[in-house]
């Protein structure tokens, strides 16, 4: 067995070695004198420890994978920080799946910061974006071990690796930029501010999305020295905007409704995780297990249903996948293998209660503290709001270590601990397992809070999206039986459910997008409700389409299957289908061209004042 400190070749290429820290010559270094080399060398094998391993999933606190075995490019996309998100993140993946990458380049995590070939532009602020679980963390954490084993950016003296969920600690207390460096990596106590000030710095901020605070760019105080004392908020505002520290670089990680918290004017390169591609995603599975058939089986399975595929662009859903399917075709389970999401991740949870010989609490502590704060848009969770749903801390933290693979609690500053579901999608299906509970208890308060938040501006983001699908997916009996006592006493009647989808088929949704409104055909999938989905696919089969009258929600089924179809769609004329205006407005979609027209007008940076077309709906 290989110490895990030695030296082996570089994964990405194979021929490079690592050099130890303290062992580099001194052209690799930036030119800090002798005291400042030796603090910062310490701080390198800091960093190192931190950042040489990192969990998958299920592993246990101590142990880990290897960062370099499970290292994925990242993609620059142009003008991504123009966009107006109005999707949730599966719907996202979705459509970034199907984009043309012609005009994108891929980017080595160490080149972050470089110019492309051609560019004479000063990089000094980098933004990435990517979904819930999609790499971003081990993004970063991939730049700054390169970084502390010597392998990589030898010309920066210092990289500041700094989280939000660790930052929110701290969030009413007052420090200067030098303190916080302080507080965060003990190992620079001895850095004073003429020290800072000679070093080439990186600041990496993880996770604007799990910020507690707002960053004001407008009204925050001026701040411009590194021994000032603000806030949190008021300091990181000022290094973005280059008040503090000019000469730091900065890279911010944040999932996409976020990061538009920034200013575009700030920013000098926007980038994004793209997740596992089509090729990734079979050979995760193929590296998971030496089983041939098994694999084969499990790839052949995902590429049935368009749902987990898309899914699997996240690694954390191939590892939820691979759970299940392994532990069904290697059992003696009976029954279809799951297609829709609510399925796999009732036989997900079904599957960690079973490994454990865990009883879920039915109390539903853990599902309303996912709900409440899948409302509020959290994902990190501190002691006050454990409390607020009623949960113990020694018993959340007991349950965490009991089910890793659903809870998690990590230690961080002070020794303080946050708690975390694995993964969004596992948050947001508990989420409405909780409401589902609570409708079969006659809930009606809770309920009305749902109606309200589905229909509050605050999901103009389509934030709820995925946990409405799980909802109606819960309404089927037999996904109803794999949770079984979890959703309490259930009854569910055919003529309700079918009152249910009458309802999605009908719904009136002129007040949200249309690009939202494909959302109701992924409700009716849940409810293994095929029949929209069948009539679109003969009418694409029909020769005379302009005859046959397409309603609103066949629209919008008609738009999603167009848009992941693997033929490219040379023109769409909406005037050309018999449909009303609304189901015209639903098809838009399956323009990307007008889609990309909608984000750039949309845009806050957008000057045009009219648009002039000829071509109405």
């Amino acid at each position: 067995i290989s110490d895990p400190s030695g030296d082996p070749a570089c994964p990405q290429c194979g021929k490079r070695f690592r050099t130890r820290p303290g062992l580099q010559t001194p052209s690799q270094t930036s030119p800090v004198d002798g005291g400042l080399q030796e603090v910062l060398e310490e701080h390198k094998i800091s960093l190192r420890r931190r950042c040489e391993f990192v969990t998958e999933g299920t592993a246990a606190a101590g142990s880990g994978t290897p960062l370099n075995r499970i290292y994925t490019e990242l993609y620059i996309t142009q003008g991504l920080s123009e966009e107006v998100n109005t999707q949730h993140e599966v719907r996202q993946l979705e459509t970034t799946s199907k984009m043309e990458t012609l005009h994108d380049t891929p980017i080595k995590c160490q080149d972050i910061f470089k110019p492309l070939p051609g560019q004479d532009t000063h990089i000094r602020v980098v933004v990435t974006q990517g979904v819930a679980g999609i790499g971003k963390t081990f993004s970063v954490q991939k730049f700054t071990l390169d970084w502390a084993e010597g392998l990589e950016n030898q010309h920066v003296s210092l990289v500041v690796l700094l989280s939000f969920r660790e930052l929110n600690l701290i969030k009413d207390e007052r420090y200067s930029l030098l303190q916080l460096l302080r507080v965060f990596h003990p190992t620079l106590q001895t850095v004073t501010a003429e020290k800072l000030a000679v070093c080439k710095v990186v600041f990496i901020f993880d996770g604007l999305d799990e910020s507690r605070f707002l960053l004001d760019f407008q009204n925050n105080e001026v701040v411009s020295d590194v021994t000032q004392t603000s806030s949190v908020d008021v300091l990181l505002s000022n290094l973005i905007k280059g008040n503090l520290l000019p000469s730091a670089l900065l890279w911010i990680t944040s999932r996409p409704a976020a990061a538009n918290q920034i200013p575009p004017t700030c920013v000098d390169r926007v980038t994004e995780v793209r997740g596992f591609t089509d090729l990734q995603k079979e050979e995760y599975f193929r590296r998971r297990s030496s089983d041939e058939e098994l694999c084969s089986r499990i790839i052949s399975h995902i590429k049935e249903s368009r749902s987990l595929h898309i899914m699997c662009h996240i690694p954390v859903f191939c590892w939820i996948t691979a759970t299940v399917l392994e532990h069904m075709l290697t059992t003696d389970q009976r029954g279809e293998l799951p297609k829709s999401l609510t399925e796999m991740y009732s036989h997900f949870l079904l599957v960690q209660t079973q490994r454990k010989k865990h009883k879920y609490d039915e109390r539903h502590d853990r599902s309303q503290l996912a709900f409440e704060h899948l409302e509020k848009g959290n994902l990190m969770f501190y002691q006050e709001d454990l409390e607020e749903c009623g949960l113990d801390v020694t018993e959340a933290s007991v349950y965490s270590g009991v089910c890793t693979e659903i809870f998690k609690t990590e230690c961080v500053l002070f020794q303080r601990k946050v708690y975390c579901f694995v993964h969004l999608s596992i948050q947001e299906f508990l989420a409405a397992v909780y409401i589902f509970h609570c409708y079969t208890n006659s809930n009606t308060e809770v309920l009305a809070r749902v109606m309200r938040s589905e229909c509050d501006d605050k999901n103009k983001n389509g934030h709820l999206d995925l946990f409405v699908r799980f909802l109606h997916g819960l309404s089927l009996e037999s996904n109803q039986r794999l949770l079984g006592g979890l959703l309490g006493q259930t009854e569910s009647r055919p003529e309700d459910i079918q009152r249910a989808i009458n309802n999605l088929k009908e719904m009136n949704t002129s007040s949200v997008s249309p690009d939202r409104s494909i959302n109701i055909f992924h409700c009716l999938m849940e409810m293994n409700d095929l029949s929209v989905h069948q009539d679109i696919q003969e009418f694409l089969k029909s020769e005379n389409r302009s005859e046959k009258e397409l309603s609103e929600i066949q629209c919008s089924a008609l738009a999603y299957m167009l848009q992941m179809s693997e033929e490219v769609l040379d023109e769409l004329d909406p005037k050309a289908y018999n449909t009303s205006k609304e189901g015209r407005r639903r098809l838009i979609p399956a323009d990307s061209g007008v889609e990309l027209l909608s984000a750039g007008l949309e845009s806050p940076n957008c000057r045009l004042e009219t648009l002039r077309s000829d071509c109405t709906f």
